[in-house]
């Protein structure tokens, strides 16, 4: 008996065995998918469904994904993009805040006078999923939230950040500078400390 096209036929036992393959290799991932989705939109309803989408694409390609060592990075990129073109969606919010800062942000600002400690958010860094860092975050606005994301979480340069959110390279460290002072604020307004979070 031949099939029509090349896709193997899969009996029920082999297709049960896949099933419960890829759900131990959902739980395996779901965390940090969710959390990447969550940290950029700032908001768990939209992650969730977001992260339900990127498993629904890793479901289609699971023979590909489930012994491939790179299989978490697919995973970090596919939620990051899929974020981002929700985010592009929703524009108007984006626009709001872009025209709010742009109004005092521009390619030859000054040196801000104010310090803030980059220690705060490298300490976020040894425990991703702090649930007091990640409330922190949401109360961010988004176009400090973004960069400071992708920068501190996501490892992506200055430029790059700059070319995906289309804004230009000294607003992107301004806002990132900023971010870093406003969440320190938050936490500490908290009572939380960077030396808590290390703990």
């Amino acid at each position: 008996m031949h099939s029509s096209d090349d896709t193997p036929v899969r009996t029920p036992t082999q297709e049960a065995v896949r099933q419960a393959e890829f759900t131990k290799f959902m739980r395996t991932y779901q965390n940090m998918v969710f959390s990447t989705a969550a940290r950029l939109s700032g908001n768990d309803a939209q992650a969730e469904d977001i992260a339900q989408e990127v498993f629904l694409r890793a479901h289609k390609r699971f023979d590909e994904l489930r012994d491939n060592p790179r299989a978490a990075g697919w995973l970090k990129t596919v939620a990051t993009n899929l974020t981002f073109t929700h985010l592009t969606r929703y524009r108007k919010r984006w626009v709001f805040f872009s025209q709010m800062a742009g109004a005092e942000d521009s390619d030859d600002e000054p040196a801000i006078d104010f310090a803030a400690d980059e220690s705060i958010v490298e300490n976020v860094r040894e425990d991703e999923r702090h649930e007091y860092v990640e409330a922190a975050l949401r109360e961010l606005p988004e176009h400090q939230r973004l960069p400071l994301v992708l920068y501190h979480f996501e490892d992506m340069p200055y430029e790059d950040i700059a070319q995906r959110l289309k804004v230009s390279l000294a607003k992107v460290k301004t806002d990132i500078h900023r971010a870093r002072a406003a969440l320190a604020t938050i936490l500490a307004r908290r009572g939380i400390t960077a030396e808590q979070l290390e703990a």
